[in-house]
């Protein structure tokens, strides 16, 4: 795979790629918009909007639905979110190994706030494989498929962009990656994925998508991989 012989970092998005929250997350909208006397938000259309920061996802839905969603009431999405999470995230499967053996440096470039990021590592017990190494969205101007955000957390980690590998679940996350000029790996082993998921990821500029963290570790090989 171009890039990987010389990778000097991977980018972990988190949401739908470190933790399995893209369902959770669904609903928690879904679930607040309704309060607010908006229906119809449903998981289908918060799927055009993974990826997305949460000002992005606002606009996206007001775009698709007509809903506009009141601005003082923002913080409830949220606290809707935190007490799904809190009773329910689980990491994606198999990751905890993968990121065992893991022998380079690595950091997270997400959409989602820092306090988002901070409580989905927690309460996966994933908090360990990071430490303070986690990018937010809302750090840059720009969010994803905006470069910004891996741009800024490969300058952070003091790691030139061409030998960055980022590993996303959504084609506006790829998208970044590529205008960054890392390589992107596509995953599409969240519960949220669906039959075209890899081939979208692929056509978006992924170098390759994967299903399991096993495949990925496969491809990244020995250099990157303790045995």
């Amino acid at each position: 795979m171009a890039g990987v012989t010389d990778t000097g970092l991977i980018i972990f998005d988190c949401d739908g790629v470190l933790v399995d929250s893209e369902p959770l997350a669904a609903k928690a909208y879904e679930r607040v918009y309704e309060k607010h006397g908006m229906p119809g938000v449903h998981d289908g259309i918060i799927a055009q909007c993974i990826g997305m920061k949460q000002a992005d996802i606002i606009a996206k839905i007001r775009d698709l639905t007509g809903h506009q969603f009141p601005h003082h009431a923002h913080d409830d999405i949220w606290a809707e979110t935190k007490a799904l999470f809190s009773e329910a995230l689980l990491p994606t499967r198999e990751l905890a190994s993968f990121l065992e053996r893991l022998t380079l440096p690595r950091c997270v470039a997400s959409s989602s706030s820092i306090e988002r990021i901070r409580h989905s590592l927690a309460v996966t017990g994933l908090d360990r494989f990071f430490g303070e190494a986690i990018f937010s969205s809302s750090m840059v101007k720009r969010g994803k498929p905006a470069p910004d955000i891996f741009l800024y957390a490969a300058e952070r980690m003091g790691v030139e962009p061409s030998r960055c590998v980022v590993i996303e679940d959504s084609h506006f996350g790829v998208e970044g990656a590529v205008a960054a000029g890392m390589t992107a790996i596509g995953y599409t082993g969240g519960s949220h994925s669906y039959p075209e998921h890899a081939q979208r990821l692929v056509s978006h500029g992924a170098a390759i998508a994967c299903a399991t963290w096993q495949e990925i570790g496969e491809h990244l090989g020995g250099i990157v991989m303790a045995a």
